[in-house]
Parts: structure tokens; C-alpha cells; sequence
């Protein structure tokens, strides 16, 4: 949080300005950039009225906390006040949202959102907004998880009317989330002296909410045992099984001999990491342990969230990203599921992190501290970006810098690509990833691979497969400049052109655009088909068919693969990053959008070497068009 005082020295200091230097100067220590201007003039007028009515209301001892930041994310709530509830004497707690809104009208299809005058696009509903901090703070902070009555949350419309707000208050319907205008000042007194008393200071009560452990709560664990272990239900085969045991049985050592113990679950694309990780999660709710899942891939997060959430919203804040544990308490979790680990990154800084938090610290180690029992999947060959640190090895080094004992089991039997062994070694043994050199595609009945002889015969073969029920997507390597996102209702640039064949990358952003899905969306959006996705949104997902375009960053000169870095237009590849490291990522990269596809690949290169070299490692002969049915 930003500041903390008395509801009386609050008052104070907003009236001779010193409240507003206190709040920027600390901004400017935590993030290590000056607050916006919107950001300061909302302080300016929404706290001193927020003082002046805890003041009015005899509560000038209740311990006011601005800017809270809530536990594993990057949210912050406006206000927490923290008290002595008056008929309990336990420890009390309001969550207040401040808007300086006039009027706000619900959203006609869904009154969760609203529209708002100086917003051009829905938001939300402001009592919606304080519910869901409430629900938030009770699942993850240990002082409050067993004791959810202890915390209320209200939005105060200080500007506004009743009938300029009125139309908000149909979802109004429990304690943590109540809405109060200007013209219900009196109404919201009153609803502060029901939850803090007049007698007794908060300052303890402050102090019990800041010491609060960052767990899941068990009453959002035993929901997401219901929906992750009940929802999902696989069947775990060999070395799956073996891996899946192994994590359970760490768990259980770790929490009788009080040790750590670390587990690498490797295997390439399709060996069922991320099942063996749901299956973990759910299991490991069920018998009680406090566990967190997290990747560093937004899209497969997103994508993690709506499917093992998609019922119960709150069980998609157990989803995190591997940045989320810069300020976490060490050993605060039982487990730590860290899917696609090989997206681990050097630190989890960025240009975003509050200066404090610049310490340089290894995401590894991050990631290490924070659970008795740190499972990592990975598929080392999935490393496609300059900094990514996910390897056996990386991982093996930090825990024997601590003295953690670390066990790694291989994942081998094949689900993706057909479940077919043989099609994955040829992908490796193609792109120079495994010693030997490039074979001949042996045709099996489980994997179907073709060549393309233009972007459009690759095209229209995908959109026959579409047309008998396949799922089918497009990708390429990233060798097109990406134009910016297109305002609503506008095409979509078409940047990836071939010749006379053009079609657009897949979005960037969290919405919709001219009946594209949002980026995090486009691997499993049936909308996806038309737009080019890069390795950064197919990596971690599957569909039927997959057609790849090999662009002119990987050719086939003479005898060996040349990669060529100026032709990559990929923004992470720095001046500074060695050609050796550049050649290594663009192959991993290429690696992994020939292995999405679950029935066939179709692929296309843009030079005409190379498409030869690669008909001739398919089977060197046509036995049908591409693009017939």
C-alpha cells in the first residue's frame, strides 16, 4: 500500500496537501515513475471526502489503508479501512471504492458493466468491482481466509445522484458489495458504524491484514477440487502416472519431514504435461494443500483460466504468472504447479516493476522459495525467446545452491501430433535440434504431412479440412513487421504477404477486433482461422490440422539449415544477443508450430530451395494435391 494513518490524521493531512507529496513521493519509490495526473487529482478529491465522512461518523481512529495492493497480482484497492467490529470486537475490515462519476448507466446486456461518460467502452459496475476485491482478499490472505464475515465492501459515488446511478444497484445483493451517492451520505455512516467501532483504534486490526499469509484459502481450494479434479477427469498413463505420483509423494514427505524437495516433469509437446498439472491441482486442493498454477504465457493462463474456471470465477485467480512471486513469503505454499517452464525467464523485472522490487533476483529462485514442493514441466526445445531460463539444468543448479534435492522424470509416450513418435523425431531430427542430421518421413497411420506449393494451396486445403469438422489453424515464423491493432469496427492489416496472398497476424490485445478473438483466444476460438498466429499464441495449444509457413529467417542451403537473423522481424531478438542463440531459438521456434497440429501438418516455405529440400524429406513424391478434399 501506499500510506497508512488514523482516519483523524488522514483527515490532517489532506487539508494542508502534505497527504498528496506523501502519496506520490511513495508511488515514485515503488514503481519508479511519477503517479498520472488523472491518478493524483482523483486523490486530491476522492480521500478528503472519504476522511471528512469517517470523521463525521465518529470513526477517527479506524485505521485507514490507500492504495492496498492485493496479494499475487497488481491490482490495488482504493481504500481498506481497518477496525474493531462493535458487536464482535473482532477485527473489521471495509473495502471502499471511490469514484468521482456524476451518473452511470448499466450496460443493456449485462448489469455487471456500465457506461460512464468519459469512458468510451463498457466498465464495471463499481459494486461488482468492490465484490470481487472482497472475494479476492478472503481468498488470499491468511488473516481474513477462515473468517470471511469479517470483511464488507461498499462504492462510494461521492459526485453522484440517485438518479444518475440508480440503474447500478441491481446486482446489489450482499454485504460485499453495497453502492452510496452524495444524496446517501448519512446511509453510509451508518453502514461504516455497523462494521467499525467508535471506541477502539485499527491499528492492530491494520496489522493483523498486512502479516496475513498469501495462501489460498481452503474455502477456495475445496471449490477447486469440485471444479479441477471432479470437472477434468484423465486417465494418467505410465511415466504419466509416475510423474503424477512423484509430485504427490514429494508433497507428502515434504510436509511430514518439514523439507523441500523439487520435481522436473520434462517430455516434448503433446506428452501431457499440462494434464499431468491440472490433475495435480486438483488433487492437491482435495486433500487440503495450499497450491498455485503458473505459466509465463498470458494466452495459455487465459486460456487455463476459462477452462478449469469457467463455472466458478473465483477459482481463476488460482491460475498466476511466473512473475507473480517477486514479494511472496518463502514456503507460503505447499506446491507450485509451474507449467510450460521453459518460459522462465532471467528476472521477473520489467520496465513496469516498481523500483523496490528491481533487486535482480533469478525468477528461478522465486519461483524455488515459495512452496515446500516447486514442480516445473518443461520441454527444453520450446525455448524461443532470448532470457527464457527454463532448463533441466537452470533448475537443477538452484536447488542444489540450496540443498534441495531435485528429481526430474521424462515424459516419452506422444498424444499430440497423432500420438506419433515417429513424426517428432522427424521434426527434431529436421530442424537440427537431435545429432544425425535430417531423415525421410516415413509415413505412419497416425501423423499425415504434406508440402504446399503456395501460401493459397495451403490455405484452401485447411479451409476443406474445416469443412469435414477438423479444427485448423495457420501459423508462421515471425518474419512480417505486425502493423498496430485496428480501432473497432476498422480490417485487420494484412501483414503477413506472400506474392499476391495476404492475410493479418493474429491480434495482440485482451478484445475482440472485426470478428477476430483476442490474442489469448486465438489458438481455441474457431474465429482464429484467417488470421497467421506466431509461436507466442500457439505455443501450448493444439488443433487438428496445422499449417505452417517457414519464412526466409530458416532456408536450406546445399546441405544445412542457414538461419538468417535479418530476416526476422521478431522484436526480443536484441543486437545484443548472439547469432548462436538467435540460430537455436528461431529453430525451437519452428519446432513448435510444426508440432501443434493433432492429425496432419501442411507446410509451405517462401523459398523455393527449401520447399524442395522439405517435399523431398516428406517423401519426395505427390501422391495428391494438397488441396483436394
Amino acid at each position: 500500500m501506499l500510506f497508512r494513518a488514523s482516519a483523524k490524521t488522514v483527515a490532517v493531512m489532506a487539508l494542508d496537501g502534505s497527504l498528496f507529496l506523501h502519496l506520490t513521493d511513495n508511488f515514485v519509490h515503488m514503481h519508479g515513475y511519477r503517479p498520472g495526473a488523472s491518478e493524483v487529482r482523483s486523490w486530491e478529491r476522492s480521500i478528503p471526502v472519504l476522511a471528512a465522512a469517517l470523521n463525521d461518523a465518529g470513526l477517527g481512529d479506524v485505521e485507514v489503508m490507500l492504495e492496498y495492493s492485493l496479494p499475487l497480482n497488481s491490482k490495488r484497492v482504493d481504500v481498506v479501512l481497518a477496525g474493531v467490529h462493535p458487536v464482535t470486537g473482532e477485527p473489521s475490515y471495509v473495502v471502499v471504492e471511490l469514484k468521482q462519476w456524476s451518473q452511470a448507466l448499466p450496460h443493456e446486456d449485462d448489469p455487471t458493466l456500465c457506461h460512464v461518460g468519459a469512458y468510451a467502452h463498457p466498465v464495471l459496475n463499481p459494486i461488482e468491482q468492490v465484490r470481487r476485491y472482497c472475494e479476492y482478499l478472503v481468498n488470499f490472505n491468511g488473516a481474513v481466509a477462515e473468517h470471511r464475515h469479517r470483511v464488507a465492501g461498499a462504492a462510494y459515488l461521492h459526485n453522484a445522484t440517485e438518479f444518475g446511478v440508480t440503474g447500478l444497484r441491481e446486482i446489489e445483493r450482499d454485504g460485499h458489495g453495497l453502492l452510496f451517492t452524495a444524496e446517501r451520505r448519512g446511509a453510509f455512516l451508518d453502514h461504516l458504524r455497523t462494521r467499525l467501532s467508535d471506541e477502539h483504534s485499527g491499528a492492530q486490526a491494520a496489522d493483523q491484514l498486512r502479516a496475513g499469509a498469501t495462501v489460498p484459502s481452503k474455502q477456495l481450494m475445496s471449490v477447486a477440487a469440485e471444479e479441477v479434479r471432479e470437472r477434468q477427469q484423465f486417465i494418467l498413463l505410465d511415466e504419466q502416472q509416475v510423474a503424477y505420483r512423484m509430485v504427490l509423494n514429494a508433497v507428502e514427505k515434504a510436509k511430514q519431514a518439514d523439507r523441500k524437495e523439487v520435481v522436473i516433469v520434462t517430455g516434448g509437446p503433446g506428452t501431457g504435461k499440462s494434464v499431468i498439472a491440472l490433475q495435480l491441482l486438483g488433487d492437491l486442493y482435495r486433500r487440503g494443500v495450499p497450491t498455485l498454477h503458473a505459466t509465463g504465457s498470458q494466452s495459455f493462463t487465459r486460456t487455463m483460466r476459462k477452462v478449469a474456471g469457467a463455472r466458478k470465477r473465483e477459482v481463476q485467480d488460482l491460475f498466476k504468472y511466473f512473475n507473480s512471486f517477486m514479494t511472496a513469503e518463502k514456503n507460503s505454499l505447499g506446491a507450485l504447479i509451474c507449467d510450460e517452464a521453459h518460459r522462465i525467464r532471467e528476472t521477473s523485472a520489467n520496465r513496469y516493476t516498481r523500483a523496490a522490487l528491481r533487486t535482480g533476483r533469478a525468477q528461478i529462485d522465486e519461483l524455488i522459495d515459495v512452496a515446500y514442493v516447486p514442480v516445473f514441466f518443461l520441454d527444453e526445445h520450446q525455448v524461443v525467446r532470448p532470457g527464457e531460463m527454463g532448463t533441466v539444468a537452470e533448475i537443477k543448479a538452484a536447488a542444489a545452491k540450496r540443498g534441495i534435492p531435485c528429481h526430474v522424470v521424462p515424459l516419452d509416450s506422444q498424444f499430440r501430433c497423432g500420438g506419433s513418435d515417429a513424426y517428432l523425431r522427424w521434426v527434431v531430427r529436421l530442424l537440427g535440434l537431435e545429432p544425425g542430421g535430417p531423415v525421410v518421413w516415413e509415413p505412419d497411420d497416425r501423423m499425415q504431412l504434406l508440402v504446399a506449393d503456395s501460401p493459397q494451396e495451403m490455405e484452401a486445403f485447411l479451409e476443406a479440412r474445416r469443412s469435414q469438422g477438423y479444427g485448423a489453424r495457420m501459423s508462421a515464423g515471425y518474419c512480417w513487421r505486425w502493423s498496430p491493432e485496428p480501432k473497432p469496427g476498422e480490417p485487420l492489416a494484412t501483414d503477413v504477404v506472400i506474392g499476391d496472398w495476404a492475410r493479418p497476424w493474429n491480434l495482440r490485445g485482451d478484445r475482440s477486433v472485426s470478428g477476430a478473438p483476442p490474442a489469448a483466444l486465438w489458438a481455441t476460438d474457431p474465429a482464429g482461422f484467417g488470421q497467421v498466429g506466431c509461436v507466442y499464441t500457439a505455443q501450448g495449444f493444439e488443433y487438428d490440422w496445422s499449417g505452417v509457413i517457414i519464412g526466409p529467417d530458416l532456408v536450406w542451403r546445399g546441405d544445412r539449415w542457414i538461419t538468417d537473423r535479418t530476416a526476422s522481424k521478431d522484436p526480443v531478438f536484441k543486437k545484443s544477443t548472439p547469432d548462436t542463440d538467435v540460430d537455436r531459438l528461431i529453430r525451437n521456434t519452428y519446432k513448435v508450430l510444426l508440432t501443434r497440429g493433432m492429425v496432419g501438418t501442411i507446410v509451405y516455405s517462401t523459398d523455393p530451395e527449401t520447399r524442395e529440400k522439405l517435399r523431398e524429406l516428406a517423401g519426395g513424391h505427390r501422391d495428391r494435391e494438397p488441396a483436394t478434399v
